[in-house]
């Protein structure tokens, strides 16, 4: 199995030093940067399986370079910042971040949190042959096979990142009822305290709009001041 590659931007040595030991000894190949601009460039040659990006560095700070990413790939992005802010919060989310860490934070929930996101990087890379009947969740033309963590619109593959793929997974497997962002919060993000709701209604925009770009006859439907629901267009 191939060794999964993290590209890491911190410009704090002792900390950029420290990740990279806990990671190392999970037997991640890491690549260390002390600037966004650097991991980009590096990214862009050679991309990665995850990318870990601190908020506030020098040159294009960790915003700028999650959008950069973004633009190009849906691997997952880990933020770490040192300002507990919801405006950082929901900034790093409306980008495509995946999660989000303020510091100082727990290593071992942040070593559990790498291991989720990679696993999903190695399903969907992974040509294992499965019972598609038996791992498929369906709901009308879309098809998401589990085992595999992709998610198709017809014939067609729909290129998500990890939270996006979490949060369509989870309404489908919640097709007849209407969820509230507080739900949410607490089973995609893993959010015990009720937090600015943008993280829930930016995430879902994108989706949206992914879903319209793939013509996709299934809408996110909004209940206003409570949350979302599946829905159909009629063709």
């Amino acid at each position: 199995m191939k060794q999964p590659t993290i590209y890491l931007a911190e410009d704090e040595k002792n900390i950029r030093t420290l990740l990279t030991s806990f990671l190392v000894k999970e037997n991640y190949h890491v690549k260390a940067f002390e600037t966004g601009d650097e991991l980009y460039d590096e990214f862009v040659s050679q991309p990665a399986d995850l990318v870990i990006l601190d908020v506030m560095m020098p040159g294009s700070n960790g915003f700028i370079i999650c959008s950069k990413i973004r633009a190009i790939s849906t691997i997952p992005i880990i933020f770490l910042t040192a300002r507990d802010s919801d405006e950082d919060f929901i900034s790093g989310m409306t980008l495509g971040s995946d999660i989000y860490f303020t510091k100082p934070f727990s290593m071992t929930k942040f070593i559990v949190q790498v291991k989720a996101m990679l696993r999903r990087v190695e399903l969907n890379s992974s040509t294992t042959q499965i019972n598609e009947e038996e791992n498929c969740l369906k709901y009308n033309d879309i098809v998401i096979i589990q085992d595999q963590l992709t998610v198709n619109v017809g014939k067609n593959e729909l290129k998500l990142t990890h939270t996006e793929y979490e949060l369509l997974n989870y309404l489908i497997s919640n097709k007849n009822r209407a969820i509230s962002r507080k739900e949410l919060l607490d089973k995609i993000w893993g959010y015990d305290a009720i937090i600015e709701t943008r993280a829930t209604d930016d995430t879902v925009k994108r989706l949206r709009k992914k879903l319209s770009v793939a013509k996709s006859r299934v809408s996110i439907q909004t209940i206003r001041g409570y949350g979302f629901k599946l829905g159909e267009i009629d063709v």
